[in-house]
């Protein structure tokens, strides 16, 4: 792999890291007054004075924003008001509850985007096929609370089949408490994994079916086809394959787009994650916590947008050769 197409990504990464930490510098800075939030409107003006003091608010911002940066480099995020817990350990006991739903959110886009992609492509003349991308387009252009409530219409109230909010039974491995080895942690996933996944799975389908229709009408595809190979071997083994490398892309930024967008999810599904966590800190003003959220959804962004880099300039040689140039 080309050195210096990989230092320009990483550098990429690290200014986009560099902005958001001081976007979220100055989100933590104007927004509310820390004060109030810690001591309330009734404490007295010494009091006040003394923990602005303690927290370094009459210091001139850039000094502030430096410490803020030291301070984060060493994974301190400062103290949550609310919780008077770190914040580091108070972001570290969701990050579970996200990371699973966001990774079955993926599996799902995947797992039924690529398939649907592949149909659609292979009768791309069909009436149906047409109507599958039209149902598409219905499935990006809807909100997602809006399907997490008529999921949980469905599938609890009418149905009774799934649990509407909640977690579910978990178990803790280590330091990671997981739902995904008991059964009611995994019923709990269903719908608000599938309720996150489902403007992916037709952005997944809707790549999928533009990429293969380009591939089908390749030459070696009509070659594999007039040697009498059979047409879903085609189609999977020798089609797809050539079809992977914008998927490979797609996925990693969906991955950070599934852990961003995760908060109105979890919201309606009351999921205690990331999400709910950033919208109890918000309307409570915690703003370190606010503060550290923005900070890890952006890096965790920036690695997965890294490593998709990475992975796509292995697959493309052409990658190398525009990094030389």
């Amino acid at each position: 792999m080309n050195s210096s197409y990989l230092i320009q990504r990483l550098m990429h990464a690290i200014l986009v890291v560099f902005v958001v930490s001081v976007i979220a510098f100055l989100l933590g800075s104007f927004t509310g007054d820390p004060v109030t939030s810690v001591l309330g409107v009734d404490a007295t003006p010494e009091a006040r004075a003394a923990l602005r003091m303690r927290l370094g608010l009459d210091d001139p911002l850039l000094l502030q924003y430096v410490r803020y940066l030291g301070r984060v480099f060493t994974g301190d995020f400062g103290m949550s008001y609310i919780a008077q817990r770190p914040v580091i350990d108070v972001i570290l006991e969701r990050v579970p509850a996200t990371l699973e739903l966001a990774a079955t959110a993926l599996v799902f886009s995947l797992g039924i985007g690529i398939p649907l992609g592949v149909i659609a492509a292979v009768h791309h003349r069909k009436m149906w096929s047409s109507a599958l991308m039209t149902i598409s387009v219905v499935g990006v252009s809807l909100p997602t609370f809006v399907v997490g409530i008529f999921l949980i219409l469905i599938f609890s109230v009418t149905l009774g089949w799934l649990p509407s909010f909640g977690r579910g039974e978990t178990v803790r491995l280590g330091g990671w408490e997981t739902g995904l080895l008991t059964p009611s942690g995994l019923r709990s996933l269903l719908l608000p994994g599938f309720a996150l996944a489902i403007s992916q799975v037709a952005l997944v389908a809707r790549l999928v079916r533009a990429e293969m229709l380009e591939v089908l009408r390749a030459e070696y595809i009509r070659f594999a086809r007039a040697r009498g190979i059979p047409d879903n071997r085609v189609n999977f083994k020798h089609a797809l394959r050539n079809t992977l490398i914008p998927i490979i892309t797609v996925s990693g930024i969906q991955l950070g787009y599934l852990l961003a967008f995760a908060v109105v999810v979890e919201q309606v599904f009351q999921w205690p994650g990331l999400g709910t966590l950033f919208l109890s800190a918000l309307t409570q003003t915690d703003l370190p916590v606010v503060t550290a959220f923005l900070m890890v959804v952006a890096c965790f962004f920036v690695f997965t947008n890294l490593v998709v880099d990475f992975l796509y300039a292995l697959a493309d040689p052409r990658l190398k050769m525009g990094a030389k140039a």
